[in-house]
């Protein structure tokens, strides 16, 4: 029986990676897609190859790694190179991700999805669930974390989703407009939802080796 799966979502510096990792420490399966994206392009892969061929080698790191900051400038800016960079990454990406959902397990899964509703990817999942808080501090976070000025900050927000467009698709809301503490008790109180509904999912579906019910 497939664990139920969890798409998590949320605009750039929402707190998705935070909250990603409190279910981790709750003992869930977190399946990161940026993760998942960066393995595909490791050094020496033939997709990393591709990615210089298409985009260019100043994209190469000293080290033969890929510049992901330099790939990030580059793909908000111009939305043709950012289609063009998920077209030759995304199947790649999710052939990984199904293998790694597979061999995780788990009563339910956590798939951090930050485009989930970019690529309306909303339906793979039994759940959706949003990070959630106003673009004003999206925008201070990113500032603050990415060291990036004002316009590439806005030109990152104006890429994505709108917040109403991903509350639209959202089954579950984590508002993060606090302190990275009061996630915890949220997540929490999530975990256990997911739980009870991973058991009664499971109580309605027949055993695998069960035998036809008799007419």
């Amino acid at each position: 029986m497939r664990p139920q799966r969890i798409g998590l979502t949320g605009g750039v510096a929402s707190g998705k990676t935070t909250v990603s990792l409190l279910f981790g420490a709750l003992g869930i399966p977190v399946i990161d897609a940026d993760q998942v994206a960066r393995d595909v392009v490791a050094p020496g892969t033939r997709l990393l190859a591709q990615v210089f061929e298409n985009f260019g080698p100043e994209l190469r790191r000293p080290d033969g790694s890929l510049d992901r900051s330099a790939l990030r400038r580059l793909v908000f800016s111009d939305i043709r190179t950012r289609r063009a960079l998920e077209a030759l990454l995304h199947p790649a990406i999710r052939v990984r991700t199904e293998l790694l959902a597979t061999k995780a397990g788990g009563s339910y899964q956590i798939h951090v999805i930050p485009l989930l509703v970019e690529t309306h990817a909303g339906s793979q999942y039994d759940r959706v669930l949003v990070v959630d808080c106003l673009q004003s501090l999206q925008l201070a976070r990113l500032l603050a974390r990415d060291g990036c000025d004002a316009q590439q900050a806005q030109a990152m927000l104006a890429s994505q989703a709108s917040r109403e467009a991903r509350l639209a698709v959202a089954d579950d809301v984590i508002v993060n407009d606090g302190e990275p503490a009061d996630l915890a008790p949220k997540v929490a109180a999530l975990h256990q939802k997911y739980l009870t509904l991973a058991a009664a999912t499971g109580a309605a579906r027949p055993p695998a080796h069960a035998p036809p019910a008799e007419d």
